[in-house]
């Protein structure tokens, strides 16, 4: 059996997330006063192989690898460290990695969990548009999972504020504004992205099937998660004291996301033939 296999390259890709696991254990011991590349590189490791398992993967079968939760797993994953790498580029928030490294090694886990990559039935063929959706909504959630991370670094900060004021001056986590105003960044983003997932299904639906809209357990949770991170978005807008209540929301919006979305996926019969 050919180490090239795309589980075989996941694998290592879960092992250099586990090593970044390992590292952020020390930093935040250490309190986030030690700013460096290793942690950052741990995880720029780790994602080689997971974008070369997801190659391996797509070739394998002619088509976008988002088929099944196997796949699925692997690029909400993928999508939390690509935007991770982008934002780690500026130095108080590459501290990040070591919110985020714990999630995704979880993750990975569970991906690689029997069951899950179950390859049962025809393949079906490649389609321009199905193979977008899905990477936009992917990439949605992916970009929503880092919301949550950040979320839980600002509660982290604040609780350090409150509890360890000294460790909270001398830490290099950026500033409680600084991350309210990632937090937002990262939703409004992960929002667009969904709303231009949602309109290309509803057009490959159109060009498939002749038409708009057809009842499914998947069309349902994509609205249902639409509207959840919509009223986070007005709720922000409106309500007055935001910081820990908006906090509180963008991870609780995700685990509600998180906790869903497979069981959404089985019942679906236009996803999970």
């Amino acid at each position: 059996m050919s180490w090239l296999e795309d589980r075989h390259l996941f694998l290592i890709a879960i092992l250099a997330y586990g090593l970044s696991v390992v590292y952020s254990v020390f930093l935040w011991r250490g309190g986030f006063r030690r700013d460096n590349w290793t942690n950052y590189s741990l995880l720029a490791s780790g994602f080689v192989f997971h974008t070369l398992a997801m190659l391996s993967r797509g070739m394998s079968f002619a088509r976008c690898p988002t088929q099944n939760l196997y796949e699925a797993t692997l690029f909400i994953a993928w999508s939390m460290v690509i935007v991770y790498l982008f934002v780690g580029i500026w130095p108080r928030l590459r501290f990040l990695g070591a919110f985020a490294s714990p999630v995704l090694f979880a993750m990975g886990i569970f991906a690689l969990m029997p069951g899950l990559d179950n390859q049962a039935g025809p393949i079906q063929p490649n389609r321009a548009l199905t193979s977008l959706h899905a990477a936009l909504v992917l990439l949605a959630c992916g970009t929503f999972g880092l919301s949550f991370v950040t979320a839980t670094m600002y509660l982290t900060q604040e609780h350090d504020l409150k509890a360890d004021k000294l460790r909270a001056l001398l830490s290099m986590l950026p500033s409680m504004e600084r991350m309210e105003s990632l937090i937002g960044r990262l939703i409004a983003a992960g929002f667009i992205l969904l709303t231009a997932g949602i309109a290309v299904g509803i057009a490959n639906l159109k060009f498939t099937q002749d038409t708009f809209i057809k009842y499914d357990s998947m069309v349902l949770w994509a609205l249902i998660i639409w509207t959840v991170y919509l009223l986070v978005i007005l709720l922000r807008g409106l309500h007055a004291r935001r910081g820990r209540s908006f906090a509180l929301a963008a991870m609780a919006s995700f685990a509600f996301l998180f906790l869903t979305f497979w069981g959404f996926f089985l019942l679906s019969s236009i996803h999970h033939p």
